[in-house]
């Protein structure tokens, strides 16, 4: 007897955690029913896939959508449509908006905006602060939260748990794995004079590897101490590596495309104020040693750090700019680039981008191509060549530090929860964004 699905993606090879290999996958009601040869099933729809491959829907989880506050910059329309352009079908928001996302309201608020607004699917992070310490265990099983942000360095946003009295309150209160942003607060305010006006080149003098590589230390201790899983964001250090790797039972990492692929000074000499993030891109040693981190399995997973600002912002004088660079929909392309330069395997980027995701943060029915889970699928071709440029980019910011670059390998299409949402660089329907559930609060039904 024949089987009948809504949706068959044909003869595309699956890249999957059982290595890859040519397979058909069939889809009832958004969720993956089959895998397999499906030559003699009939389907609503059959997508093509012949010399394409098919990876598990890539997450980014570190993006910053702007909505509330900031809307100028970005919001969740467009930023959703970056992502799905880009070929990422989830994606995790930080929490500092105006109102920064401090309270259970404000992540319900974010799920009320971002609901059928986005295109993709989405998960948002509650921010800890010296004072909503008491909030935190409620934040985190709020519906569509991924976890609990702390900032122990000042960035964008008032966000600010510095000390390591206020970082054991917050590790002290919390139930799931935290997400911290590691620079030291004192270091920075120590060495702020040494930004100099009008050279942005100064940026990773100010905010140093010895900043990271403090900060990093302390919270290894403070995590170790709590006895709580911690995650540190967009490592930028080759320094940090070998602590992490020490810390594994505690601790995961996250690195992302731009300290894969700038370094400095050039990318200052190239792109000036447009290269600034915090923490900032670094020499080319500590790109070097990051890439060891990939190589070695100690980074985890990548996050785009998506955080753009207007050129009016940027066009500034340093250090009156802000920090921060658009970057969800430059995520698949530029690191599928760096597997065809043979820097790292297809399989190892699902592992960052779908099953890293999955495994530390507990997605349910996410990050893998299984029976029975959410049918998000990154359709690519790895022979594709193109050039990124600012008019492809969707964000309300309307560029990319990668305006220019060709690459080999591009995304081709995005399917979400059995919905082909984009193909060849075309929104296919409307935004059917949903929050993420994650098995540490799954809803009581």
């Amino acid at each position: 007897m024949s089987q009948t699905f809504d949706l068959i993606v044909k003869g595309g090879t699956v890249v999957n955690q059982d290595g890859m290999g040519l397979a058909d996958i069939g889809i009832v009601a958004g969720r993956i029913a089959a895998i397999g040869d499906l030559k003699t099933a009939s389907a609503g729809e059959t997508i093509n896939a012949k010399g394409l491959h098919i990876l598990p829907g890539v997450t980014d989880s570190q993006t910053h959508m702007r909505e509330p506050g900031n809307e100028h910059k970005e919001d969740f329309e467009t930023g959703g449509r970056a992502a799905v352009l880009g070929g990422v079908t989830s994606v995790f928001e930080m929490p500092n908006t105006a109102p920064p996302t401090t309270t259970p309201d404000a992540v319900a608020d974010k799920v009320r905006r971002a609901r059928h607004r986005m295109q993709c699917d989405f998960a948002f992070y509650g921010g800890a602060t010296t004072e909503n310490v008491d909030l935190l265990p409620e934040i985190e099983r709020q519906p569509g939260c991924c976890g609990i942000k702390v900032f122990m360095g000042s960035s964008t946003g008032t966000l600010l748990v510095a000390t390591d009295e206020d970082v054991a309150r917050v590790l002290g209160a919390i139930n799931r794995r935290a997400a911290f942003h590691s620079e030291d607060e004192n270091r920075l305010v120590e060495r702020k004079p040494l930004a100099l006006e009008g050279h942005v080149e100064t940026h990773p003098v100010w905010r140093d590897a010895e900043a990271a590589v403090l900060c990093t230390k302390r919270l290894l201790r403070l995590a170790r101490h709590a006895g709580k899983r911690i995650h540190v964001l967009h490592i930028s250090t080759a320094d940090e590596i070998p602590l992490l790797a020490a810390a594994k039972d505690i601790a995961t990492a996250e690195t992302t495309p731009q300290h894969l692929t700038l370094a400095a000074p050039e990318c200052y000499e190239r792109l000036g104020t447009y290269a600034q993030m915090n923490p900032p891109i670094r020499a080319a040693e500590h790109r070097t040693g990051i890439w060891a981190g990939v190589a070695a399995g100690i980074i985890d997973v990548l996050g785009s750090d998506h955080a753009p600002h207007t050129r009016e912002e940027k066009d500034k004088v340093y250090p009156n700019t802000p920090s921060g660079m658009p970057g969800v929909q430059t995520l698949v392309p530029i690191m599928l680039d760096h597997v065809n330069a043979g820097r790292l395997t297809l399989q190892r980027f699902v592992d960052l981008t779908s099953a890293g995701p999955q495994r530390i943060f507990g997605m349910a029915r996410k990050g893998r191509i299984a029976v029975g889970y959410d049918a998000d699928l990154t359709v690519v071709d790895m022979n594709a060549k193109r050039t990124i440029k600012n008019d492809w980019i969707a964000t309300r910011a309307g560029w990319t530090p990668f305006d220019g670059v060709e690459v080999k390998g591009w995304p081709i299409g995005t399917i979400i929860r059995g919905r082909r949402v984009m193909w060849n660089d075309e929104i296919t329907g409307p935004a059917n964004g949903e929050p993420i559930v994650f098995v540490e609060a799954l809803p009581k039904v």
